[in-house]
């Protein structure tokens, strides 16, 4: 049993935290944090979309050198977030908000996405993980942060009033199929469904209008009429209206999609289960979204049953969940994880060194979280994490944490023991017993395959 609940810690989870609790059954504390309430702390004061919009209006209006509105309450965001993850005690809900996160991605690498990132996960993804697929697509997809990332504020119907307008003044107007492609090919159908270049476009159609109203009190989601192209629209065989009604009817057909239901049970099999999965599993998974009518809740359900979800050391930690995982065996004090903590413009820390390690962590071992190169997101695959610099990388990060004040009291066996159970090699015991300073000896725990591994 304590395999089991080792393996409900790590695979399903961020890594034990110090001595917390094991479950006494592992499968039923997954079950119970599925059914609770999503028990995230964050600091009062943390911006909301319309907040971040609105200092990103004041501050482009203003035409401020650097970033000295949206650039703190992006780090405060941050980090909360981060701190979320170290003080969790709801592991496997904060897997499936980054995993999901993941799905939908949004960089920072494009627009002005810095504004509204921290929002978006706490806006459009947390409140959905284990709820309706379609419900979180539809917020998403309405979202200011992803409406700027895939380029849709900038999407203009050909025959619109608003591209006839600009036409008169020598100023071409058309669609940014951006979301549109990505919508279909990453967050639902997937390229298997067989759809054509001719769908993407209709569905860029349809979402014609959907934008950002930067103009308002409180800046946010808005349907832009005269942007919008006139007339029903085909999707796959399927006529949709106009007007915004036909973005949101394309969006729920899409959510509820049998093969939207394939691809994400591939994609959650992928990342908890193994780089190829077994089919066995991804059926499974794949039946239950269509039998609940797309709950997450339910897939999550369907994925803990597997029995292949719990062969240990099936997948390598992405280095986000490896640097996670290494301060929550550390047991760090989190001072400033209080939902009463500072405004994040406030002047003070309300930040603890952890987050600020975790954050360091992030950058120095190559997966900085929300700045993925691409809408396709971080891989789920050891092979695009184990090249022989990404390794090294990890090693001398671990390195680096078995030198910080973290680490000054840390037992390196106590800790090993705790944090891996009766998945520690007697290999790596013997080389923390053996090693010539507490400093090496945790950097060789650190950097041991059982404690990469999940």
């Amino acid at each position: 049993m304590q395999t089991q609940a080792m393996q409900a810690m790590i695979r399903f989870g961020l890594g034990r935290r110090g001595r917390e609790p094991l479950p006494d059954d592992p499968a039923a504390w997954l079950r119970e944090q599925l059914a609770a309430p999503d028990g995230a702390r964050f600091p009062a004061g943390l911006s909301d979309s319309a907040d971040g919009l609105i200092r990103l209006r004041t501050q482009r209006r203003t035409k401020q050198p650097g970033d000295p509105l949206v650039g703190p309450a992006f780090h405060a965001d941050l980090l909360a977030q981060m701190t979320q993850c170290l003080a969790s005690d709801q592991p496997f809900r904060e897997r499936l908000a980054w995993f999901w996160t993941n799905h939908f991605t949004v960089s920072l690498r494009q627009g002005g996405t810095r504004a509204v990132i921290g929002p978006y996960v706490r806006e459009a993804i947390r409140p959905h993980v284990t709820g309706r697929f379609s419900d979180m697509l539809l917020a998403v997809m309405r979202h200011p942060a992803m409406l700027m990332y895939l380029d849709n504020v900038s999407s203009i119907g050909p025959d619109s009033p608003a591209a006839r307008r600009a036409a008169r003044h020598g100023q071409l107007r058309g669609l940014n199929e951006n979301l549109a492609r990505e919508c279909l090919e990453l967050h639902t159908l997937s390229p298997a469904a067989g759809y054509t270049q001719q769908d993407v476009t209709s569905f860029a159609a349809i979402l014609t209008g959907w934008t950002i109203d930067m103009r308002a009190d409180r800046p946010g989601f808005a349907f832009r009429p005269d942007a919008h192209q006139p007339g029903v629209k085909i999707l796959m065989g399927r006529d949709f209206p106009p007007g915004e009604a036909g973005g949101v009817q394309a969006l729920s057909w899409l959510g509820t999609h049998p093969a939207t239901y394939a691809h994400l049970a591939t994609r959650l099999a992928t990342h908890f289960i193994a780089d190829v999965p077994p089919p066995a599993a991804i059926h499974a998974i794949a039946a239950a979204l269509r039998q609940s009518g797309g709950d997450l809740g339910t897939a999550s359900h369907a994925l803990i049953a597997r029995p292949e979800a719990w062969r240990p050391g099936t997948k390598l930690r992405q280095p986000f969940f490896y640097a996670v995982a290494a301060l929550r065996a550390l047991d760090p004090p989190l001072p400033g994880h209080a939902a009463d903590g500072p405004a994040p413009d406030s002047g003070a820390a309300p930040h603890p060194p952890a987050a600020w390690l975790l954050a360091d962590a992030t950058r120095t071992m190559g997966q900085p979280p929300w700045d993925a190169p691409l809408p396709n997101g971080w891989s789920d695959r050891a092979a695009d994490w184990a090249a022989p610099a990404d390794l090294i990388a990890r090693a001398e990060w671990a390195y680096r944490l078995a030198g910080h004040d973290v680490a000054a009291e840390a037992d390196p066996l106590a800790i090993a023991q705790a944090g891996l159970g009766p998945l520690l090699r007697p290999a790596t015991r013997a080389a923390i017993r053996h090693a010539g300073s507490r400093r090496d000896a945790l950097t060789l725990l650190f950097t041991a395959p059982e404690f990469q591994r999940c």
